[in-house]
């Protein structure tokens, strides 16, 4: 086979930005503990979404957020992300710059334009949601561990 005829093979990094920015979360959620480290995504901004403790991203050309990026997700990761995220959310390949200054190709979940009216003005505070959301998210989220993909 030609390499020049192959496409690169998808990104197994997700970007995140909310809460599974908290690795308990993510694993939770994901079925499986991956290496992470801290990242930006440059031409995007983080909301906050009305009436929930999670955030909204969109594209937005003046603005850079601050997340997490894990490593190498198994392909099992990717059907409970998606159920997870549910429909608000679109999946993506983004660049992301790493803490060390590389770049890294990755997936992540950006608010769907149709769902726009739900984020909020403010930007989401992730300090925030750690000391008040974050009991919030988990009692109202039990059970996503078990999430079926869609």
């Amino acid at each position: 086979m030609n390499p020049i005829d192959t496409d690169p093979p998808p990104p197994t990094a997700c970007f995140t930005y909310g809460s599974l920015m908290c690795e308990d979360i993510m694993a939770a959620v994901c079925g499986a503990h991956a290496a992470y480290r801290p990242a930006t995504l440059q031409g995007h901004r983080r909301h906050a979404v009305v009436g929930v403790a999670y955030p909204g991203m969109v594209p937005n050309a003046d603005h850079r957020v601050q997340g997490v990026l894990y490593l190498e997700l198994p392909d099992s990761a990717w059907p409970r992300l998606d159920a997870f995220e549910g429909e608000e959310y679109e999946r993506r390949i983004v660049t992301v710059e790493t803490d060390g200054g590389a770049h890294a190709q990755a997936w992540t979940y950006v608010f769907r334009p149709r769902f726009a009216h739900r984020l909020a003005p403010a930007d989401w505070d992730f300090d925030h949601f750690l000391r008040v959301g974050k009991a919030r998210f988990m009692a109202d989220y039990v059970g996503f561990d078990t999430l079926q993909p869609r």
